[in-house]
């Protein structure tokens, strides 16, 4: 069931807002940001997300083929989100980082199913080989 999900940087200058059903499932990617990152996403549709402070905090970054902004809030470095289109993957969509929720407990957080995307081959249907280190 959808629900409303607050998150935020770590010094709270970036506050985020999201509608979804984290018992759906997440993701774990292993392309060469979110492995180093440990990165542990929820998609979410770019409509079901609301930046409610700190778009002038946020810091891009881009790598490879471009096709992803990865933000980082530029005070405390941790990634709140990102967002990108991925044709393949179903279009336009919003991550938001599961670890930048607040409040959420970590049974809510380990209840649903984790998918886990081969983004270093971009072979975004396709689990990658090795899960264990993501």
């Amino acid at each position: 069931m959808k629900k409303t999900y607050r998150g935020s940087c770590h010094c709270g200058a970036v506050a985020f807002e999201a509608d979804f059903d984290l018992a759906a499932g997440t993701y774990k990617c292993n392309c060469t940001i979110c492995a180093k990152s440990r990165y542990w996403g929820a998609t979410v549709s770019p409509g079901d997300f609301r930046l409610l402070r700190g778009d002038c905090d946020l810091t891009l970054y881009q790598y490879n083929t471009r096709r992803t902004d990865i933000l980082f809030c530029k005070h405390c470095g941790i990634p709140p989100f990102t967002r990108g289109d991925l044709p393949e993957a179903g279009g336009a969509f919003v991550s938001v980082n599961v670890a930048a929720l607040d409040g959420v407990a970590a049974g809510e957080l380990l209840a649903g199913p984790i998918t886990y995307l081969d983004g270093l081959h971009d072979s975004w249907t396709t689990p990658p080989v090795e899960t264990r280190r993501l």
